[in-house]
């Protein structure tokens, strides 16, 4: 089957040709690239690559990696649904507000669409002016990016002087922040705050009434959220990912390595098997891609590894994913 004659499909349903010589890829190290031309979809689902010594051959790549890449790119496809879905509702929002015989408030769901830095801003002060409740935060950059989230000391203050309390997760990048360590350092009251490797995007949970996330990359627009199924989901998802993080304050908590790995690179070394590439990788730990590559090679080091590909045989072999630190 020449290129020309083959038909185009998605990886769900992958072709006898490309199958076939995916096996023998599999078996043999590799096949030549006029070999593979007959199943172009090897190469646009990535389940071969040119190999660094001979461009003229391919060499598989391992079926694990294959399919979580497939599976990020999915992801991403879905992600640029849900920006369009609030393009959309921006551009009808003012015309929702209207109402009509036959239609609804536009927050009679329980969800409002909020948009401008201002106008977030009022509506979490408004929803905190009374509340003696607890506070959950998550905040996965640094707090200095005022977009969901008001940090206003007075404010948080005077919920914690109402008896209120606040929990707040980070992303482990932010523990030794100087401005978040000095805004922990002028709170009197109950605050606690832990760090993850991973968080989820911004979120604040108040009094488990009303919650805001972010609408728009930018974080220029937020939903308020006042629907109990919604709002019981995020409460849960918050105490699940707090069991799961390490204390930062009051009480700070030192990370442990094991076996001369430390807690950041085995979050790196999670990534790494999972078939992410560096960037992907410095994204979702909140580090940049210079920082990313010096921990893999630190990791790389530390496992004898000489390669990126004998880099996950070690790091399976190891043992170090097993170990609870």
């Amino acid at each position: 089957m020449s290129a020309a004659l083959h038909a185009e499909h998605d990886p769900t349903d992958l072709c006898a040709a490309g199958t076939a010589l995916y096996e023998r890829s599999l078996r043999e190290g590799g096949i030549s690239a006029a070999e593979a031309e007959a199943a172009p979809c090897l190469l646009r689902f990535g389940l071969l690559e040119p190999t660094v010594t001979d461009l003229d051959r391919l060499e598989p790549v391992a079926t694990t990696v294959a399919l979580q890449r497939l599976f990020h790119a999915s992801a991403e496809r879905i992600a640029d649904e849900r920006r369009l879905e609030t393009r959309i509702a921006e551009a009808f929002e003012p015309l929702l507000a209207l109402g009509g015989p036959d239609t609804e408030p536009a927050d009679a769901v329980g969800i409002r669409l909020l948009s401008g830095l201002d106008r977030i801003n009022d509506a979490i002060s408004e929803a905190m002016a009374n509340v003696s409740g607890e506070i959950l935060t998550i905040q996965p950059r640094n707090i200095g990016d005022l977009t969901v989230r008001d940090v206003s000391i007075p404010r948080d203050q005077a919920l914690l002087d109402r008896g209120g309390r606040i929990r707040t997760l980070y992303q482990h990048t932010q523990r030794h922040v100087p401005t978040i360590v000095a805004r922990y350092e002028q709170l009197h009251g109950d605050v606690e705050a832990r760090t993850l490797d991973q968080v989820t995007e911004r979120l604040l949970l108040i009094d488990r009434q009303v919650a805001f996330i972010p609408a728009s990359k930018d974080r220029s627009a937020a939903l308020e959220i006042r629907q109990p199924t919604l709002l019981d989901f995020l409460a849960i998802v918050f105490d699940r990912l707090w069991h799961l993080a390490t204390p930062m304050h009051p009480q700070a908590a030192r990370r442990p390595s094991v076996s001369g790995v430390t807690a950041r690179q085995r979050a790196i070394a999670h990534l790494l098997i999972e078939g992410h590439t560096d960037g992907d990788i410095a994204d979702r730990l909140g580090m940049n891609v210079r920082t990313a590559r010096l921990h893999i090679a630190k990791l790389a080091a530390t496992l004898g590894s000489q390669s990126r590909a004998q880099l996950g045989y070690l790091i399976g072999r190891s043992g170090i994913l097993d170990r609870e630190a």
